[in-house]
């Protein structure tokens, strides 16, 4: 039977608003030969992008959870996705086309990839190992994930590993913590093998045009809505109907709350559903120049809660215990400062020798914090107005006592953020006058490196299931590495051709550690 008369009479559902979501929605319509019409998007909150935020005015100051790291070496599907999407800045070009021609523009190169305490840029042309670091990180890299199990990346690595500039350098890059999983560490080690030879310099490192929900998010939702995509705002699911037995699953409907309102949309036969399972940014919130973020939980907000009904009603579900019952182990802070003054920006170009938009993160190795900021390119914003600069930054141990504020930064406003910065920097303070920092407490942002068994992520369209999948950080893909806008992509990709069985190749995940002319075992042999 022909497939657009197949999908004549299908609805999809799409349940949170992420890029997972966004994604699906375009492969549904460009491989899928779906009608735009036939696809519904919930979204709890007011706007579509979930982790991939950005807003704000130069008078309220502007705001970013996080930045997203790219490379064009790896993210297969996403651009593999984006290549079909006309950018919004430059007309007859893709998003794919006008990023590849911005990085041509401005490279990556870092001069000051860490900052000790004595403000002094660290030599890192080194990476520290002794040979027993050496080993024992060869052994964690070469160890099958079924042996490695639940086990965490300190049970495989000595103390002394943790104070090499490699790991001050590669867990910032990446947010890794000692107790998360070594199964994670170790796909991270190979998906980026590229990376390992060039950690110091970030020189792999692509960045969009503006930040990441105007160069991504905003380009496809635009296209998404000119395909007559339905973006349903303000509704939050607060169950599924399902039927089947152990064997067999079926969604056949959804109970809402849509703008304060009981609603229930029946799936029918043949309607297919989308659940963006969990979020890492779910429960976040924002602090100001004179307040600290409220702390959060779960118990907050709903982003985990359809997942966990689910995993206790049914088996091959998953286990979102396993990810979220520690906050103190993924949660993490950054903040964004909004400036009118140009002179942190010059004083920070003199300081690294990097100009904004070529240098990536700038990590104070030795701060309790331990605390990072990077500038990027200007503007940040797609409507930010010249004579104002945005730059980010975030801390991973946002629990410690401060070396020049003298409490935990997660107690603290944007103005002792700024204060504890500039005595790493030792800048003078009136270089932050009328500057505006807003903090952003994350309590499950890096939730998807916890130690996990097999079976605690489910695969994204779980077995047995007739009209159901799972797109998001959290569900089981082969060889592919989470906290990346490459997993959500490529789960998104996996779940519609495999619901809608699309015959269309997914682009594989590129083996680097095997087709480098080199092996992982030799490269780190060869580290200094």
């Amino acid at each position: 039977m022909n497939k657009e008369i197949m999908t004549t009479n299908k609805n999809a559902y799409l349940i949170g608003g992420g890029i997972g979501s966004l994604a699906a929605a375009a492969f549904m319509i460009r491989d899928g030969k779906m009608r735009g019409e036939q696809i519904s998007i919930l979204e709890t909150g007011s706007l579509m992008g979930g982790s991939l935020d950005g807003a704000g005015n130069p008078e309220q100051g502007y705001s970013l959870r996080g930045g997203r790291m790219l490379t064009t070496d790896n993210y297969e599907c996403t651009w593999d996705l984006f290549k079909s999407i006309p950018s919004l800045q430059h007309a007859g070009k893709s998003v794919f086309e006008e990023t590849v021609d911005f990085n041509q523009r401005y490279h990556s190169n870092s001069k000051a990839r860490l900052v000790d305490k004595r403000r002094a840029k660290v030599p890192v042309t080194s990476m520290g190992f002794s040979m027993h670091d050496r080993m024992e990180l060869l052994k964690l890299a070469t160890t099958s994930e079924v042996e490695l199990g639940n086990s965490r990346i300190v049970d495989w690595l000595s103390p002394s590993f943790f104070e090499t500039e490699f790991w001050y350098m590669w867990a910032t890059t990446f947010a890794f913590q000692p107790w998360h999983s070594a199964v994670e560490f170790k796909r991270y080690l190979h998906r980026f093998m590229m990376e390992f030879s060039r950690i110091e310099t970030l020189a792999g490192v692509k960045r969009t045009v503006y930040n990441q929900y105007d160069s991504l998010v905003l380009p496809l939702q635009t296209w998404l809505q000119q395909q007559d995509v339905r973006f349903i705002a303000n509704c939050e699911v607060k169950k599924l109907q399902h039927s089947g037995n152990e064997s067999s699953l079926s969604v056949t409907g959804l109970d809402c709350l849509h703008d304060g309102r009981e609603e229930s949309i029946v799936v029918n036969e043949g309607d297919l559903v989308f659940l963006q399972n969990a979020s890492m940014t779910d429960a976040s919130s924002l602090g100001s120049m004179t307040s600290a973020p409220e702390k959060r939980s779960k118990l907050n907000s709903c982003g985990w809660q359809l997942w966990e009904q689910l995993a206790a009603e049914r088996p091959g579900m998953g286990n979102p215990t396993a990810f979220n019952s520690c906050i103190a182990q993924s949660n993490w802070e950054s903040f964004t400062v909004t400036l009118k003054d140009p002179r942190f920006f010059n004083l920070m170009q003199e300081f690294s020798g990097n100009e904004a938009g070529t240098g990536g993160l700038v990590t104070f190795k030795d701060s309790n914090w331990l605390m990072s900021i990077v500038l990027a390119h200007q503007p940040h914003f797609i409507d930010q107005p010249e004579g104002v600069q945005v730059f980010w930054g975030y801390a991973l141990y946002p629990d410690r006592i401060g070396d020049y504020v003298a409490k935990p930064m997660s107690d603290c406003s944007g103005a002792e953020i700024l204060q504890e910065l500039l005595g790493h920097l030792r800048f003078d303070t009136d270089v932050f006058d009328n500057a505006n920092c807003i903090p952003c407490r994350m309590p499950y942002i890096t939730s998807m490196f916890m130690p996990r068994s097999a079976g605690d992520r489910p695969l994204p369209v779980p077995p047995g299931s007739k009209n159901f999948a799972f797109i998001s950080q959290f569900v089981e893909v082969p060889d592919d590495v989470v906290f990346t806008v490459e997993y959500s992509v490529r789960a998104a990709q996996m779940a519609v051709y495999q619901l809608l069985g699309i015959d269309r190749q997914i682009p594989p995940v590129t083996a680097h550690d095997k087709s480098l002319g080199t092996t992982i075992e030799a490269l780190i042999k060869a580290f200094k």
